[in-house]
């Protein structure tokens, strides 16, 4: 279960010696069907209890104009036409960027073995994952999480990077940051990726398990013509 403690109001908007609430215009865009769905859920909750108007899109909205758009999980490259309708256009993404831009940033760290890996709030543009940066955290790991649990770490995380953006939005846009240094890249994973070694061990193998889904892309392993899925369960 997610907790956050919420601010209800914007502590930099003050007139007359009174806080004055903020209602920000939000969408907030993904891929259907996609794994973030219920975090997605959780994140409109709490702007709305905050008192924000909140949209849930599929894709983005190339014609309305928003104060927020939050892009979570969402594979679609924007083009700057539509993204110069909203005041912010805002990308989560599990890398210490420019480092890691790409596809599935925290799965290619996992099976690096990273156990401490960067999440960063920043801003869409049309070059991908190039952006200036607004908030950065960590997500932390023991080493034995499977794909629900890292994904449980990410989405938590990103509701709150959202929820901090929003709550302190005058003093973070002030900080923000250009990306420094030669970015590296990621590419897209495949379902050949959740292949397996028939000549290595589990635990070679395990950040690999570690990472795929029972669903989508299993781990399997090929012998003698013959492909056999796996499915693995974290029992305790």
């Amino acid at each position: 279960m997610f907790f956050y403690s919420i601010k209800l109001f914007n502590s930099d908007r003050v007139e007359g010696g009174k806080q004055i609430m903020v209602s920000y215009n939000i969408a907030i865009v993904y891929d259907q069907d996609s794994w973030i769905t219920s975090y997605v859920d959780i994140l409109e909750e709490k702007l709305v209890i905050l008192g924000h108007q909140v949209k849930k899109l599929y894709h983005f909205d190339k014609k309305n104009r928003y104060d927020f758009v939050f892009l979570l999980s969402y594979s679609e490259i924007v083009k700057k036409e539509f993204l110069q309708l909203n005041k912010h256009n805002l990308v989560v993404h599990e890398s210490d960027l420019p480092k890691g831009k790409g596809w599935s940033p925290l799965t290619w760290q996992i099976l690096e073995g990273k156990t401490q890996i960067p999440i960063t709030l920043f801003e869409a543009t049309e070059k991908v994952d190039n952006g200036e940066i607004y908030l950065q955290k960590n997500l932390m790991f023991d080493g034995f999480e499977l794909i629900g649990e890292l994904r449980e770490v990410q989405g938590n995380i990103t509701i709150e990077l959202c929820l901090d953006f929003v709550c302190d939005y005058e003093k973070i846009v002030k900080k923000r940051r250009k990306q420094i240094g030669k970015g590296t890249y990621y590419s897209k994973r495949l379902p050949s990726d959740s292949n397996l070694d028939i000549n290595k061990t589990i635990k070679e193998q395990f950040n690999l398990l570690r990472v795929v889904d029972n669903k989508k892309y299993p781990a399997y392993f090929e012998m003698e013509n013959h492909k056999y899925i796996l499915e693995i369960r974290k029992e305790y």
